[in-house]
């Protein structure tokens, strides 16, 4: 050692032995190589080949054998990444398999809705896997079901909600792919329908609407009950119409149905306008001599009820009272300016009458809108008189007759009122020029007094019955013809009733309703038979009611003679369906001939013989020869009415008896699925009003169809509200003609 204290290198010191050689045992087992911490996770999927002279370093997939260029210098692991984690087709954990097989993906638990998020669904808890296949469905669905813009999908308020619920789903789509979603949905639907409405006899409803954009639109539904007996309403298309005329409308109705590939209907309700017995004329000469045609479209036309109920009533409300006219001039005082309402709603206060609705005036077009009217004044008959003590009101500016219907039945929101006053001003000065012929000059000045209300209170009641008898008729869930009879029975009741009263206001009200009743009513000439037929299809009434109901207005030859007819009418109609019937079995006996042709002939032959032999031996035991199934059916009790009350279902019962009437309870689906009104058709109008609302205009006719149809298929079954309905739809008629 020398001085500094470092030893040398060949030096040797007993305390170092570091210093010592090393010896290696050649035979001693080599390590393998550890794995560097920062090694692509790639590796695990892939191995390197053995590197070629003159060429980069490649590696293979363990998978699908692909082979990658994975030089370090220039290629990295990107691409060999991207491969196993989006591409390859043999990883069953890649984005393609996941995709492909949703149910490998890791599974959460989740609170699922039983039938797809409806109301009254009970939640249950299931394993649920993330799918953007899934996500892009059910996002389409909720533009379709929600009657969203496409756009909204690109809002910044949506992407950051979807970014908080689901963040797996890095890209949502946008409007062009969301729209082109939402019309998969219309193709897949309109597939599964098809095969639906193969077999099935259908009946129709149409009506026809002009949008914002100035276009005719045409609404066809279908009404049918399937093998479960189970009642279905489904929209076949919202197209557009060149005009409005009869024969046009025929044409696009028969190139609907060949579309669809419907060639089996029975009847199809439209409203009494001229233009729509055009439809059925077209559609009678095209399809009437069809095989599927039922008795040359005998009973094709059925006419809507509630528009005639609606001509009816308002026939009767033709001579406007003066009671009326001074309740629709307050309401018009109320609701002219926001000063006014703002004085009427502190009447409201002060009368301690706690109400959210708002006075609504009528429209000339609906009968309802002034019972409407009418119903909601009472609710605030003292803050009206109220107001007039207040301020003094005298309502010098009258309402005319023809100024009914300048505005619409409003939407039930406090505080939404429309400038009434310009019209009161533009009216007032109409009347000081003279404007106005026939029904114009007629103006009812003033406000309503005590006696005025109590008339008011007398019209209501009246009306009242016949409100609810429109919803009746107007019924979306149920079978609505089975009472038919019986509720245009009762509208006779109540006008005679009427024609009998001692109030000469009453009196007035039933001459005008009852002329107009017998025009479409009173002699049963315009009235579908099949509806009569399906009251008697009804266990409940049977020809028993028709008698009982008939005796009451009508004499006993009448009577007698309207039963007959009907008997008759239902024992042709079964009589086509037991042909067609016979015809369809003959052709399966004949494949079970040739089936069974190695058996022997004769030993089968005697055994049907003797099995007919004694078939022909019980009837006449049963005193049962000869007899249909409809004359049995007719020949059985009634059911106790008593017994269901309003809950029976006539559709249940016949479930369970058509193992007794196979073929008549094919004539009752027919008949039981026809709808007397086309408020069906009429209440997409309101869905197409908002589609194609203003901010909307732009949407092409193939895209308002796909968006509204597929709507009505995704949707479950709800109750149709005439009132919300009828109003939304007036609301469009009336910003149409503004």
């Amino acid at each position: 050692m020398d001085d500094s204290g470092v030893t040398g290198i060949g030096s040797k010191s007993s305390n170092n032995v570091d210093n010592e050689p090393i010896t290696v045992d050649e035979q001693s087992p080599k390590r393998s190589p550890k794995r560097r911490a920062n090694q692509s996770e790639v590796w695990d999927h892939f191995q390197k080949l053995e590197k070629v002279e003159g060429q980069k370093q490649k590696a293979v997939c363990n998978h699908c054998g692909q082979i990658f260029t994975c030089d370090s210098n220039s290629n990295g692991t990107s691409s060999m990444k991207t491969h196993i984690k989006v591409i390859c087709r043999q990883y069953e954990f890649s984005q393609f398999n996941l995709n492909k097989n949703p149910g490998k993906r890791q599974k959460t638990l989740a609170f699922e809705p039983v039938n797809g998020g409806g109301t009254g669904t009970i939640p249950k808890l299931t394993a649920v896997s993330f799918s953007v296949e899934a996500c892009r469905k059910a996002l389409a669905e909720m533009i379709i079901l929600d009657e969203l813009p496409f756009c909204f999908v690109e809002g910044q308020g949506f992407k950051r909600f979807i970014y908080v619920v689901q963040p797996k789903w890095e890209n949502p789509p946008g409007r062009l792919l969301v729209a082109k979603d939402c019309m998969k949905i219309y193709q897949d639907g309109k597939k599964s329908l098809k095969r639906v409405l193969k077999d099935q006899r259908i009946c129709l409803t149409t009506d026809t609407w002009t949008s914002l954009q100035n276009l005719n639109y045409m609404c066809l539904t279908a009404h049918f009950i399937d093998c479960d007996w189970k009642l279905h309403k489904k929209i076949l298309n919202f197209c557009l119409v060149p005009n409005h005329k009869g024969e046009t409308l025929g044409k696009v109705v028969e190139e609907c149905l060949v579309k669809w590939g419907i060639d089996k209907f029975l009847t199809i309700t439209i409203d009494n306008a001229k233009s729509n017995d055009g439809i059925i004329d077209f559609l009678k000469k095209k399809t009437k001599k069809r095989d599927t045609t039922i008795l040359d479209h005998e009973y094709l036309h059925v006419r809507c009820c509630a528009h005639i109920l609606n001509l009816v009533v308002r026939e009767g409300l033709k001579d406007v009272d003066v009671s009326i006219a001074r309740v629709r001039n307050i309401v018009r005082y109320v609701r002219s300016s926001p000063q006014r309402y703002a004085k009427f709603r502190s009447c409201c206060d002060k009368e301690k009458i706690v109400s959210k609705l708002v006075p609504c005036l009528d429209v000339a077009t609906r009968w309802n809108a002034t019972y409407f009217m009418l119903e909601r004044a009472l609710m605030f008959q003292k803050a009206f008189e109220r107001l007039e003590d207040e301020d003094n009101l005298s309502l010098n500016v009258g309402v005319r007759e023809d100024e009914i219907g300048v505005e619409s039945v409003d939407n039930e929101l406090e505080g939404e009122v429309h400038g009434g006053l310009i019209d009161l001003m533009n009216f007032e000065k109409q009347h000081e020029r003279g404007q106005g012929k026939g029904r114009g000059k007629h103006v009812t000045r003033g406000t309503p007094s005590g006696d005025d209300w109590n008339v008011v209170e007398m019209y209501v009641e009246v009306l009242k019955v016949f409100y609810i008898l429109t919803e009746k008729f107007s019924g979306s869930l149920y079978v609505t013809c089975n009472t038919f009879f019986k509720e245009i029975m009762a509208i006779k009741t109540a006008i005679v009733k009427l024609e009998n009263s001692d109030n000469p206001k009453l009196k007035a009200l039933a001459s005008g309703m009852i002329k107009k009743y017998d025009k479409y009513w009173g002699k049963f000439d315009k009235i579908n038979s099949l509806l009569l037929y399906a009251n008697v299809l009804d266990p409940r009434y049977k020809f028993v009611y028709v008698r009982w109901s008939l005796n009451k207005h009508y004499e006993q030859s009448v009577v007698e003679n309207k039963v007959i007819e009907i008997q008759e009418g239902m024992l042709k109609l079964f009589n086509w369906y037991e042909k067609k019937s016979v015809e369809h079995g003959k052709t399966q006996n004949v494949g079970e001939f040739f089936r069974s042709e190695k058996n022997s002939k004769e030993y089968m032959n005697f055994c049907e013989e003797m099995d007919d032999e004694f078939e022909r031996h019980m009837e006449e035991e049963n005193n049962m020869v000869s007899k249909s199934e409809l004359e049995r059916y007719w020949l059985e009790s009634n059911e106790d009415s008593k017994v269901h009350g309003d809950k029976f279902d006539v559709l249940a019962w016949w479930k369970v008896n058509s193992p007794r009437y196979p073929i008549l309870s094919q004539m009752v689906r027919g008949i039981l699925a026809i709808p007397v009104s086309t408020v069906a058709s009429e209440s997409a109008f309101s869905t197409g009003g908002r589609i194609l609302d203003p901010y909307r205009t732009s949407l092409s006719p193939k895209v308002a169809e796909a968006l509204i149809c597929a709507q009505n298929w995704l949707r479950s079954p709800t109750q149709i509200s005439l009132r919300d309905a009828l109003d939304e739809v007036e609301a469009l008629e009336s910003s149409n003609t503004l």
